[in-house]
């Protein structure tokens, strides 16, 4: 199973490590994670709206991409679709004239970032979502309009909520998006090449696998769809900085030791993580949040920012030696994987190669792994791989060490409910 193996855009979109999501919409006016496409069109008008801000603000986070709910589950649509008059065509906002995902799209030009649009299949506005063949027609006119209007998408985002036991036409939504942005990541329905880790809490846990016959649907349920063959899927871990995605002006963002618990859960274990960073009723990310997550990037930046690298040699049958070169006071090391023929790694152990003391181990290495110890001086490490399958193929891309004064995990400060919200 595990010589099945990632295509280069795959593989390009795990080096990016890490993502942000913006939750923003129809909801962020009346205080709600979910909405039944009832409310009015008029409530939504974000006066100071700034993209720029946001997506400055995932650059400084450390992200690469972002993904925005160009439509969520109540069907409004923060473009001016032609197929429904739910929209921003129909808001005081710009008098009608403005275009948020335009906006966004134009942010992430002006700062190097790449686009990921959120399009819920699920549409509580939509009155032909009943007549799935009716609603096939509309959503895949409203997904040829994201992937028409809005420059190259590097992801798209299919949320299972909602959609239980509801048909859609996946295959022509899989051609079209074949058609229009070959390059772009699938999350997770239809023909995915991305899927979702299976909680809201950005976590994962070793092992991490990249080869999969089923994943997980939603949040809400114990419903997992099997796959008709096993596929190269690497995983997403999804978690908002507040207890809710969308807006509210009751929360507070995470603790710094939270978002790096998550980072270390996420990241460290080879997943990639998306982190939301809800907008408020202003149009703007609240200024605790934006300071949070610039204390999380420039933390993560001095403690991963500085590697020392070890040159890598080959000793045969999964063992490979790491030398620093001159001996090196660390306390974390990161692992990376060659994925280049696949995920071969099953499990790992790393000791001291002068005086035989392990180090770490573990089960998965992936795009990258990354392990907390306290501080040791050592010249050259030995690594062990297990490939489950005998050792051929498993091999290391790189080895690194760095001392950053910390020498354990943090601890996660609470999980996400996993019940319908209350507004369901």
């Amino acid at each position: 199973m595990h010589h099945i193996k990632g295509t280069p855009a795959q593989l390009a979109w795990q080096a990016d490590r890490m993502g942000v999501f913006f939750h923003f919409g129809i909801n962020t006016f009346h205080g709600k994670e979910w909405s039944d496409g009832t409310l009015p069109a008029s409530s939504f008008n974000p006066e100071q709206l700034d993209a720029e801000q946001w997506v400055r603000t995932a650059r400084e986070a450390g992200a690469k991409y972002v993904v925005l709910t160009a439509k969520h589950h109540d069907g409004f649509c923060l473009w001016p679709t032609a197929l429904s008059e739910y929209s921003v065509a129909s808001s005081p906002w710009k008098d009608g004239k403005g275009d948020v995902v335009a906006e966004v799209a134009a942010a992430c030009r002006k700062y190097g970032m790449k686009l990921g649009l959120y399009l819920s299949p699920w549409d509580r506005n939509a009155e032909s979502y009943a007549d799935s063949k009716a609603y096939d027609e509309f959503y895949l006119g409203q997904l040829r309009e994201l992937c028409s209007n809005y420059g190259e998408l590097h992801e798209l985002w299919f949320d299972g909520a909602g959609s239980e036991g509801h048909e859609y036409d996946w295959a022509r939504i899989a051609a079209l998006i074949e058609e229009l942005q070959p390059g772009a990541m699938v999350f997770n329905m239809g023909q995915p090449t991305i899927r979702w880790v299976g909680n809201e809490d950005g976590l994962a846990a070793d092992p991490v696998e990249y080869v999969v016959e089923q994943t997980d649907f939603s949040n809400y349920t114990v419903v997992t769809t099997k796959l008709e063959e096993a596929l190269y899927l690497p995983p997403e871990c999804d978690v908002s900085i507040r207890r809710g995605w969308f807006w509210q002006p009751d929360e507070e963002p995470k603790t710094l030791e939270h978002l790096l618990a998550i980072y270390y859960r996420s990241v460290g274990l080879g997943a990639n993580l998306l982190l939301n960073l809800p907008p408020d009723t202003r149009g703007l990310l609240p200024e605790e949040d934006v300071q949070r997550v610039r204390e999380f990037g420039a933390e993560i930046g001095r403690r991963f920012g500085t590697p020392l690298p070890a040159s890598l040699r080959e000793l045969g049958e999964g063992r490979w030696e790491a030398d620093f070169g001159r001996p090196v006071t660390i306390d974390h090391l990161l692992l990376a994987e060659d994925l280049r023929e696949g995920q071969r790694v099953r499990g790992h152990r790393i000791s001291d190669t002068d005086d035989g003391g392990l180090l770490a181990s573990g089960g998965t290495v992936g795009s990258q792994r990354i392990h907390a110890f306290p501080a040791v001086t050592v010249r050259r490490l030995t690594v062990e791989l297990d490939s489950g399958e005998g050792h051929d193929g498993a091999r290391l891309a790189a080895v690194d060490g760095f001392i950053t004064g910390a020498e354990s995990v943090p601890e996660v400060a609470y999980l996400a409910p996993t019940t319908y919200p209350e507004d369901h």
